[in-house]
């Protein structure tokens, strides 16, 4: 006997349940279409496989592909609330560091005392790390345990030192001229062009990656990295050429060909590493920083180019600051991936530019004519488009195909009833026949 309605039946073949392999089957199948396309969990009832009645099949699948829409769709939204949490924090540690440095110039201009002393902040990386380890991981490895396994990102051999120097000390160098670089450039201009210009950043990264790592070629890409050299040059030109803006407009080119360079060659050398591997290896670059580097600042002292009267006299507050905001902005950067999406956090850097704008504009004299205006606002635009996945294209025809599926007419519900009524009845009369 085979019924659908009410009570369970079964169908038994040589001592087989069909009646539990086809709801067995069917709900397996919707909770596949759950994980892919949650969206389409409510209309996924039993019209792939049989639309019978439809009371009895979505008493047991329909509950079950409702709870699996709730899960994901439970699962995404928490994770745009991570998201939309980790925009803020990150477009405000940025912002708030370039402000701040900019306000530790006005009372002690030494940019490259300021570049040592945030690097040398990098030494907290993996204590904090481990930290967040412990936390979370159900193993307990002591530090030194967990040291030595970071270690063997850089090898079998683990960190020794002709791995320090080839392939730590470079980064370390390139680490140091970013930050150099990007804080001269607050000296000769605004912090609206410095932040908008660094933006510049994700276009060298593609373009270093096509020639070098020989990445995938994209049309959008090139016309972002067009946008991104188009907007160098307007806002050289809002400024009429002077020498002051087109020395800051180049170090802060420099500053994110540095940061570009960085990232390709890690990737190039050293590959991607896990969140346990990248907090060593920044904490031994800003080790490093502080035992090799430290005799700089004495120099610069010493020849009166980077002078303080005391040490009591330091601004600390905003040393601090600084150097406090940009760990957090690194952590977030490295590790908040862990948790949201990271596009999410990519925007969070080119928001601090209208940030950055709105605090310029009540802060210090600067004038935003339409040239300036249009640099950003294209300088912003290709950042955003380099954002675009790989496979956007795809997306755009996907996207459109299911739109046009759900502008056409739904099929009324009597047919599906009818089929299922015939269906019905050919399973009872091929039972007949088996029994027979």
């Amino acid at each position: 006997m085979f019924h659908f309605f009410g009570e369970r039946h079964c169908l038994e073949v040589n001592g087989l349940d069909i009646y539990h392999l086809i709801n067995q089957q069917l709900i397996s199948f919707c909770l596949l279409v759950g994980e892919d396309r949650p969206r389409e969990n409510v209309v996924c009832n039993a019209d792939g496989q049989a639309m019978v009645g439809g009371a009895g099949v979505e008493s047991g699948a329909g509950r079950q592909r409702f709870h699996c829409c709730v899960r994901v769709t439970a699962v995404q939204v928490r994770k745009a609330i991570w998201g939309v949490a980790m925009v803020m924090c990150v477009c405000s540690s940025w912002a708030g560091s370039t402000q701040l440095a900019k306000l530790t110039f006005k009372q002690y201009d030494a940019p490259f005392t300021l570049t040592w002393f945030t690097t040398t902040w990098n030494c907290l990386f993996f204590p904090l790390y481990y930290i967040g380890y412990l936390c979370k991981s159900p193993e307990r490895q002591t530090p030194k345990q967990r040291f030595r396994e970071c270690c063997r990102f850089f090898g079998d051999d683990g960190l020794t030192a002709k791995v320090f120097f080839t392939k730590v000390a470079p980064f370390g160098l390139l680490w140091i001229m970013t930050n150099y670089l990007y804080l001269q450039a607050l000296r000769k201009i605004n912090s609206t062009d410095v932040s908008a210009l660094f933006c510049c950043n994700k276009a060298f990264v593609f373009l270093l990656s096509w020639i070098v790592l020989r990445d995938r070629f994209m049309g959008v890409r090139i016309v972002a990295a067009i946008l991104a050299i188009a907007g160098i040059v307007m806002l050289t030109y809002a400024d009429g050429f002077h020498s002051h803006s087109v020395i800051g407009i180049t170090h802060v080119v420099a500053s994110a060909s540095a940061s570009a360079l960085y990232k390709v060659l890690f990737k190039l050398v050293l590959g991607s590493a896990k969140f346990g591997e990248a907090a060593l290896f920044l904490t031994i670059v800003g080790g490093a920083n502080f035992v090799f580097m430290s005799f700089v600042p004495v120099i610069l002292y010493f020849t009166h180019v980077e002078y303080f009267t005391s040490i009591a006299d330091l601004p600390w507050a905003y040393l601090c600051g600084v150097a406090g905001l940009l760990l957090a902005f690194n952590i977030l950067v490295n590790f908040g991936i862990a948790i949201t999406y990271p596009t999410l956090i990519s925007l969070g850097i080119v928001l601090s530019v209208p940030v950055n704008a709105v605090v310029d504009l009540y802060t210090c004299d600067i004038h935003f004519n339409t040239v300036r205006l249009i640099a950003v606002f294209i300088i912003c635009l290709g950042f955003l488009m380099l954002l675009l996945p790989e496979d956007w294209d795809q997306c755009l025809i996907e996207l459109s195909t299911k739109l046009r599926k759900r502008e056409q007419p739904v099929e009324p519900a009597e047919t599906g009833t009818s089929s299922g009524l015939n269906w019905t009845r050919r399973a009872r009369t091929s039972m007949s026949t088996f029994s027979h």
